[in-house]
């Protein structure tokens, strides 16, 4: 068990990631948590991060940060994501061995797998075939954090451990239209899509001015709210009904972890579990060694869609289109490893979905 007064520092502590697990971590009683605002502390900077360290001196890190963003994002900003991700994990990971990190937990992602990978996705099909070309530089990055946390641990005797959460959502998700993923997406489509259904311009204008699309703001003309919004699939039709577009066929399968639940699992790995836990001594040669963090079931867009809808109460017209891509049909991971280690998740998708609407909606 890790000490209650135990210096830990949280790299990322804004983000749905890192705020969930500074939320865990209080609520269990640890009273001294250390972190940097970006503006604070740039993590690319490697003169900066070893005067952090050399400073403050953690006794543990659990390493959040990242450059992370959507397909455009990734595969417009191809340099800037390989790089940046990087030199945050090249700095953090040697400056805790520097220092002398007790245990280190590195965040990653699930793209770390093969585009093509056999479902469900395990630890063992890291590295076995091509990666997604859209994401490749972000996944490459996060390979190299698993790999650069493995060969530490075996040269220099350091305890870092590597987790790869599946699709997350939950409290301080990104509701940003041009840059969210699908499930805060369709919760935001849905929600303005009822106030629209409902003449509710209030509720329009609070969500607009609370977070623009493209500039639009609560207080723009109706003509350029009803623009925008009819842009980003949510369009109002002659007979008041109002119309949801959704990219694709509704066909691809995905699965959905609750925010709070992964960030339960890292700190139950920090509490309770070391490296060596992380693989078996029947191989001589040691490798994957990381931690899939999922639920193992998974919905289809469609089905998750509907999910949205009623929880919502959004009683328009759902428009799956098929001229958008599609994208992996399948992408699942196997916990199998991490329930073994003695920890499974509790929130269920429809009790989750519920959650997070209703944390949107005290946000606004």
């Amino acid at each position: 068990m890790l000490n209650k007064e135990a210096k830990i520092y949280i790299a990322g502590h804004r983000g749905l990631v890192g705020s969930a697990i500074v939320k865990n971590l209080e609520s269990k009683g640890y009273s001294n948590l250390i972190y940097r605002t970006h503006k604070e502390l740039d993590l690319t900077d490697s003169t900066k991060v070893a005067e952090f360290f050399e400073a403050e001196k953690p006794s543990y890190v659990i390493l959040a940060a990242a450059k992370v963003g959507g397909i455009v994002a990734n595969n417009t900003y191809r340099a800037d994501f390989i790089y940046e991700n990087l030199m945050i994990q090249n700095n953090v990971i040697h400056q805790s061995y520097l220092n002398g990190v007790k245990k280190l937990l590195f965040l990653g992602s699930t793209c770390i797998y093969p585009k093509n990978c056999p479902q469900p996705m395990k630890e063992d099909y890291l590295l076995t075939d091509t990666l997604e070309y859209t994401n490749e530089p972000y996944a490459i990055a996060k390979i190299a954090g698993i790999k650069m946390c493995e060969s530490y641990n075996l040269q220099y005797g350091t305890n870092f451990i590597s987790v790869m959460p599946t699709n997350l959502y939950g409290p301080n998700d990104n509701f940003d239209l041009e840059k969210s993923h699908v499930l805060p997406a369709l919760i935001r489509k849905m929600h303005l899509g009822k106030a629209l259904e409902n003449n509710d311009w209030e509720s329009i204008i609070t969500d607009l001015n609370s977070l623009p699309i493209e500039g639009v703001r609560g207080d723009s003309s109706k003509e350029d709210i009803l623009t925008i919004l009819d842009k980003y699939g949510i369009t109002m039709k002659d007979d008041n009904t109002v119309d949801l577009e959704i990219w694709g066929s509704g066909n691809p399968m995905r699965e959905f972890l609750w925010s709070e639940d992964m960030a339960d699992a890292c700190v139950f790995l920090m509490e309770q579990r070391d490296f060596t836990d992380c693989y078996s001594n029947d191989y001589k040669e040691i490798r994957n060694t990381h931690i899939n963090i999922g639920t193992g079931i998974d919905i289809s867009i469609k089905d998750l869609s509907l999910l949205i809808k009623q929880k919502v109460n959004f009683k328009g017209n759902l428009y799956f289109n098929t001229d958008k891509p599609d994208g992996t049909l399948k992408k699942l991971t196997d916990p199998s490893k991490l329930h073994g280690l003695g920890w499974k998740h509790t929130i269920t998708l429809e009790t989750g979905v519920q959650k997070v609407y209703s944390w949107y909606l005290g946000k606004n």
